[in-house]
């Protein structure tokens, strides 16, 4: 395939594909993970990401996911960086993404940048009357939480 003739956008499509291996419902565009896009003079495809969290064991299965996805469009050189800073913020998340998260039963980001003792707000039935029970969930990113009302756990995506 000749990169040259790909704008962005359609490169950002491609890559809307790639799911998060933890989060299946959210694409890498949705978490904003993905930095920037950009073509060097070797004629070699840069993606540059971000992890959500230093050392988030999805990274290496995200780049993997990331080549694949475009050595199947046909792209022949593709370099995959990953850079610490600055570091990913839950503001780079799309507003669709936090979207997905709560309609997948993980209550999304709010602007708390610390874990909250209660008062998140249930995904399932959107009560605010919640407990802590962990300050870490299902994965590093999240925290565990249970609602008094419905009684259902679940998932707090952090703010960071």
């Amino acid at each position: 395939m000749k990169t040259s003739a790909i704008d962005k956008k359609t490169l950002y499509a491609y890559l809307e594909e790639i799911k998060d291996p933890e989060v299946p419902v959210l694409s890498i565009i949705d978490l904003g993970i993905v930095r920037d896009i950009r073509m060097n003079d070797d004629d070699e495809l840069e993606i540059t990401i971000t992890s959500t969290y230093t050392g988030c064991p999805a990274m290496d299965m995200i780049t993997a996911s990331i080549r694949t996805e475009l050595a199947t469009l046909g792209f022949k050189k593709i370099k995959v960086i990953q850079v610490h800073s600055p570091a990913w913020t839950t503001d780079w998340m799309s507003a669709g993404g936090k979207r997905k998260l709560q309609e997948y039963g993980i209550a999304p980001p709010d602007k708390r940048f610390s874990t909250p003792k209660d008062g998140v707000e249930c995904p399932l039935c959107h009560s605010s009357n919640t407990r802590l029970v962990s300050e870490f969930g299902s994965t590093a990113c999240k925290a565990w939480y249970q609602c008094n009302d419905c009684k259902e756990p679940f998932d707090y995506f952090k703010c960071h």
